[in-house]
């Protein structure tokens, strides 16, 4: 294997391995926030239904957690393994936010487990919601470490290089980069609202299945509500990304908006496709991007024209913005039609072809996600350290990358098909108004 095919074969297992990452990590870090406050409404309102509600979704997340730690383990390994040369030139500086989103880890652990075993412990339930504020802030931290690492390949800092290595370093200045609070801001708040929607397509799907327990509807309204509140806040962190980008990083600004020359009063390109260097079939918003860079309709914005042909990011990157920023836009629509339907008593958030559109919003939040993790990584190319290594400059030399692809693969198809197989039989051999009728005869009271 020539080092073309080991740069490639490279590239390829850890492009899988995030992607396959990323799902797992993302409801790892959203789901305890959901369950905190289906536990906090629960104890308000003197709930059971959302005390209940808390207690279902802790223990499916302990099971994509499990599979999390694998696939986030098998990237630490990978680093190594694949990226050698890289690990070698910048390993000290990225060492203390690694180091950090491990003990984050283990901070949310050791509290989860708590959690979990002195559920019904407790008189006085307050004091056993306290011991989700750790979940949430480790599950929280862990996301927010990890991805000040890869703020770091964007927008490098922290340190001096001498003799082509990296000496004066320091890791602090390296973690709080130009690009962390966008990019931290930004995974952890989609996180939020993907676990919000992929919780609220749940709901839906067992009221479509005949399950018309008061149960599910409480959580359908109360997941709509969050993800509603947080596809928001998406949409107004993703306008400060592109401002950081026209400053930063216009290079990879140009190539996600095709944006080919430098100008004034500059368009803002949706969709479309590009043939033969033409771009067909878009729809050009004018003074867009502009806006969108600088706050000003008439501001010049960099374009492709002025960077190396070698140093542009590959313009395919415009698909997956496009496809990021359409899924998220119908998402907010969607949650604020449902919250307003049901606040006003439309029926027609309640019958069947708008629940199934809810159910649907759950694989369109996963590829959304998947689309802004790939626009991230791509977009940074050719560079694993922006204008300091170029990919193929850090990657092995190994013969063996094609049969670690394999059994890498291999893997994760097991942990996919695996969890899903557990989690299916998990609730479905313990319904909710089992569970309900079970925990009220516990409690002597009557069945609701």
């Amino acid at each position: 294997m020539g080092n073309e095919e080991a740069v490639f074969y490279s590239r390829v297992l850890t492009e899988l391995t995030l992607s396959f990452h990323i799902i797992y990590a993302t409801i790892g870090v959203g789901v305890p926030l959901m369950i905190m406050i289906a536990q906090w409404v629960g104890i308000r309102k003197n709930d059971e239904h959302y005390i209940l509600l808390a207690r279902r979704w802790a223990r499916g997340f302990v099971i994509t957690v499990a599979v999390g730690v694998v696939t986030g383990t098998a990237i630490g390994l990978q680093l190594s393994l694949l990226w050698p040369n890289f690990m070698e030139f910048a390993g000290n500086v990225i060492a203390l936010p690694l180091f950090m989103e491990t003990f984050a880890f283990f901070f949310e652990a050791i509290f989860l487990g708590i959690y979990l075993y002195t559920w019904d412990r407790f008189e006085n339930q307050k004091k056993h919601l306290l011991l989700l504020v750790p979940v949430a802030i480790g599950a929280s931290f862990s996301a927010v470490f990890i991805t000040m690492v890869n703020a770091f390949m964007n927008a490098p800092q922290g340190f001096d290089i001498v003799n082509g290595e990296l000496v004066n370093i320091n890791p602090i200045i390296a973690m709080f980069n130009p690009a962390m609070p966008t990019k931290v801001a930004h995974v952890v708040i989609t996180a939020y609202m993907t676990a919000a929607f992929v919780l609220a397509a749940i709901a839906a799907f067992r009221l479509l299945k005949g399950s018309n327990h008061i149960y599910h509807k409480k959580a359908l309204f109360l997941t709509m509500k969050l993800g509603f509140v947080f596809s928001i806040a998406t949409a107004l962190i993703g306008d400060f990304s592109g401002k950081y980008l026209a400053e930063y990083q216009p290079e990879k600004l140009a190539a996600a908006e095709w944006h080919f020359e430098t100008q004034e009063n500059a368009p803002l390109i949706l969709f479309g496709v590009m043939s033969d260097g033409e771009v067909k079939y878009a729809i050009e918003i004018p003074f867009g991007l502009s806006m969108l860079a600088h706050n000003n309709p008439k501001a010049e914005v960099i374009g492709l024209d002025q960077f190396p042909e070698d140093e542009i990011p590959p313009l395919y990157i415009h698909y997956l913005f496009n496809i990021m920023v359409f899924i998220g836009m119908w998402m907010t629509i969607l949650s604020a039609l449902y919250w307003i339907g049901v606040n006003r008593g439309w029926k027609r958030v309640s019958t069947k072809w708008f629940r199934w559109l809810i159910v649907l919003g759950a694989p369109l939040t996963i590829i959304a996600i998947e689309s802004g993790w790939w626009l991230a990584e791509v977009g940074r190319q050719p560079w694993i350290l922006r204008k300091i290594m170029r990919v193929e400059d850090a990657a092995t030399t190994s013969g063996q990358v094609d049969l670690m692809l394999m059994m890498f693969a291999l893997l994760y198809l097991i942990l996919g098909i695996g969890s899903i197989v557990v989690l299916s039989r998990m609730f479905r051999k313990n319904p909710v108004e089992r569970e309900l009728e079970d925990r009220h005869m516990e409690k002597g009271g009557d069945v609701q």
